[in-house]
């Protein structure tokens, strides 16, 4: 988690503006990758072009399809013009006119869009207003009794809340999604763009075997979740409970912390905390995680149950090396059934185990690996984003990879595997393939000491 941006939360009052809107320019935004973030619908941003150079990048996310309208304004003898963007692509829609406000408006699909602000002629203030589904029906979502009222809390049972303890029923996106980080700072961009605007004020549960509570603040802060509950469950008892069961499917979003999957299925697979979790997607709700709480996410879990984790390295010279363990079905979410996950991915060089991850639990499935500081958002339709500094890698298999060596105490060989790179506005649909990436292909020969080819498979 960013330490910095918890400490400031911490300063904050416990008060917080459910909205998050962005309402003034914040430099540097002078190009796609430095956007200004927190947009809402019908919510002025003021601003300013300062020089010929000074560019402005925008991005903010629809819920669902529908019309964006946009409206620039700008001082008189100035005339500014603006841009709007899909993640990927050329403009869309461009406003480059001499009117004041420059207007136009846009038949978009759910997702994430780009609007730059530049200058014609001029240097001085503007406002620019964007009006668009964000799945915000005005006002705070009203409390709501479809749960029944909150149980009592096990004396046993570790729970802290901050906000709003009686539930709230928001209209969330006609999507559900699933969140994917991987390890290591966490993705504030991912919270802000993809879960606030989908969630629309609902209520955030933290799930965890261990730890602490200081995902509670900086959510909020982030989402501007009407409540953030962490709740410590490291028993089936407490897994069990009604309170646990309550606290869960009341939620819009389900944040399944680091740590230990291991404990995570051991805890929670087969009790009243895994038909929740099944509970918030099927609402159109959002799952997510990040390292361990995101490797329970799909069908086949990497379960390394008191035994030392797998290197790629190790792995790679026998194809059911000891430290190989895979589990599967703790949730039933569509979109990640036929899938395993991996992260920590580029640090900890795990291309080699996730190829042979990928031969254990078969050719037809794909694998997936994030790196740290970096997310992939998948909505239901299978469209899946990225978000964060870095990359993620799929690895799947066609007509032309052959599994060419995988026995059980002999080297691993695979030639031909599909391996695709994708980083922030690339697009990969895990349901279907379809993608603007390009992918290479990847041989593994467990045989020899180099055993990637090509000899950086990143």
């Amino acid at each position: 988690m960013k330490h910095t941006t918890l400490a400031a939360a911490l300063l904050m009052s416990f008060s917080f503006n459910a909205s998050a809107c962005l309402t003034s320019e914040t430099e540097t935004n002078d190009t796609e990758s430095d956007a200004n973030t927190g947009l809402c619908s019908d919510t002025a941003v003021s601003a300013s072009i300062d020089s010929r150079q000074d560019v402005d990048w925008y991005s903010f996310t629809l819920a669902s399809d529908g019309t964006i309208d946009v409206s620039l304004s700008h001082d008189s003898g100035d005339d500014f013009d603006w841009d709007l963007y899909e993640v990927t692509g050329s403009a869309v829609l461009s406003g480059a006119t001499s009117n004041n406000p420059e207007e136009g408006s846009y038949q978009a699909i759910a997702g994430e869009h780009f609007i730059k602000v530049t200058r014609y002629s001029g240097t001085g203030n503007y406002q620019l207003n964007i009006t668009f589904p964000d799945g915000n029906t005005g006002g705070q979502p009203e409390a709501c009794t479809t749960y029944g009222t909150r149980p009592a809390k096990p004396s046993d049972l570790t729970a802290s809340i901050v906000g709003n303890d009686v539930d709230v029923c928001p209209t969330l996106g006609d999507q559900a999604g699933v969140l994917l980080m991987g390890g290591g700072t966490d993705v504030d961009d991912a919270f802000s763009n993809r879960i606030q605007p989908h969630i629309n004020g609902g209520d955030i549960v933290v799930l965890r075997a261990s730890g602490t509570d200081a995902y509670n603040i900086y959510l909020q802060n982030l989402t501007g979740a009407d409540s953030v509950e962490t709740l410590i469950i490291d028993s089936q008892a407490k897994a069990n409970s009604d309170y646990v069961d309550w606290a869960i499917r009341s939620a819009e979003f389900v944040w399944i912390s680091g740590g230990d999957q291991s404990a995570y299925l051991n805890h929670w697979q087969g009790t009243k905390v895994q038909d929740a979790i099944d509970h918030v997607y099927a609402k159109n709700g959002v799952l997510g995680g990040t390292s361990a709480g995101n490797a329970v996410q799909s069908q086949y879990i990497y379960d390394p149950d008191g035994v030392l984790g797998s290197v790629s390295n190790e792995v790679v010279a026998d194809f059911c090396h000891e430290s190989i363990n895979i589990s599967n079905n703790f949730l039933s979410t569509d979109i990640m059934q036929n899938l395993i996950t991996d992260t920590h991915f580029y640090e900890r060089d795990r291309m080699g185990r996730m190829a042979v991850f990928l031969a254990h639990v078969g050719g037809d499935k794909r694998a997936i690996g994030v790196s740290e500081q970096t997310s992939v958002f998948f909505t239901e339709n299978g469209e899946g984003v990225v978000d964060g500094n870095y990359e993620a890698y799929i690895l799947e298999a066609d007509t032309q990879t052959q599994f060419t060596q995988t026995e059980c105490g002999k080297p691993v060989i695979i030639d031909d595997l599909l391996r695709y790179y994708i980083t922030a506005g690339d697009r990969f649909n895990i349901l279907t393939g379809a993608t603007n990436v390009t992918p290479i292909r990847l041989d593994i020969d467990g045989t020899v000491t180099d055993f990637y080819n090509p000899s950086n498979p990143y």
